[in-house]
């Protein structure tokens, strides 16, 4: 028997494959609220994670955990990924919110957010909870994925480690309201850069989480901007994520939603390059093509190292469904 961190045995189905899920906007929705348990399931985020931690005050937890089984049982969420977040370790509701949630609607769920994660282990306790649950219910064991938040300096030191520690692991999100506080940053405008500090104070921490992300094929997620009015400062902010090659970002409120989902997508020009890099590089490494290990795109070299990078652009553009609006043309012989 395999443990619950370790990989499918040869030919049987990999429960991680095919994880990239979009994320552009990932909603925010408090659990307590059944009026924005109903909004949420009518926006077009990416993603919706159902809230039990910060957004729920501690008297409301118990019943959020019963609301968030029915409006993910009787809701409408097609065409989003269902994640709910529950409390962090240290606190006394984690495990009775995953059991709670998973053994009411284990099946109607796509992940489990773990806030405030600071090491491996809780990530793997995690992992052996859901393990438990899904063989106590007869769910597929492993389909459950995991979303790693990483809030406070311990996490980012340890986020080599927390990327590789489960297999059900999808996203590592940076949680920037908690790291400032527990680094003594100098603000107190979540995401903004902080007085008297010329250069950007938040690049290591993404390049990080980034680079330990990536090493394990796991997507990034940057955190919120609570200035939900300024969607400029939004969309700023939310820039600077996507340059370096974040997938996403949390929105708040459904004004930040199309920011977000735009922000995060490939320009149309950018698609339509990436899908002629793909044909141009499979025309002229074919027989057809001359089997060229490089080529002649316009005035544009093409090798192996275009194909992937078109290949990112290429799968983002896809994911956020554009459509082409150019076709490549062989050079006749």
């Amino acid at each position: 028997m395999t443990s619950p961190s370790s990989p499918s045995p040869a030919g049987s189905p990999d429960p991680a494959a095919g994880r990239l899920r979009p994320r552009r906007s990932c909603l925010a929705v408090p659990g307590s609220s059944p009026r924005f348990l109903e909004k949420a399931q009518g926006l077009p985020a990416d993603q919706v994670f159902l809230d039990l931690e910060d957004a729920v005050a501690p008297l409301a937890k118990e019943g959020a955990r019963h609301s968030i089984v029915d409006a993910l049982n009787k809701g409408d969420w097609t065409g989003k990924t269902r994640v709910v977040r529950v409390n962090d370790w240290t606190t006394s509701w984690t495990y009775r919110d995953v059991i709670t949630v998973v053994e009411g609607a284990g099946q109607n769920l796509d992940c489990v957010m773990l806030p405030k994660v600071q090491d491996a282990e809780q990530v793997r306790a995690l992992d052996l909870l859901l393990t438990q649950i899904e063989r106590t219910m007869g769910f597929e064991v492993g389909r459950i994925g995991i979303e790693a938040q990483i809030e406070n300096a311990r996490g980012l030191v340890n986020v080599d480690d927390i990327a590789a520690s489960s297999p059900r692991l999808e996203t590592i999100v940076f949680g920037p309201a908690d790291f400032m506080a527990s680094i003594n940053m100098k603000s107190l405008v979540v995401g903004k850069q902080p007085p008297g500090y010329d250069a950007d104070a938040y690049h290591y921490i993404l390049m990080r989480i980034l680079m330990a992300a990536r090493t394990h094929d796991l997507q990034a997620i940057d955190g919120p901007y609570l200035q939900i009015r300024d969607v400029e400062g939004f969309r700023e902010v939310a820039g600077r994520a996507a340059a370096l090659g974040y997938d996403g970002k949390w929105v708040l409120h459904p004004g930040q939603i199309d920011a977000a989902n735009e922000v995060f997508s490939p320009a149309q020009e950018d698609y339509d390059h990436a899908e002629l890099i793909l044909d141009a590089y499979d025309f002229h490494t074919s027989e057809a093509g001359g089997k060229k290990g490089s080529a002649m795109l316009g005035d544009e070299m093409i090798d192996e190292a275009s194909r992937k990078m078109a290949l990112v652009v290429a799968g983002k553009g896809r994911a956020a469904g554009l459509r082409r609006t150019t076709s490549f043309e062989a050079p006749e012989a």
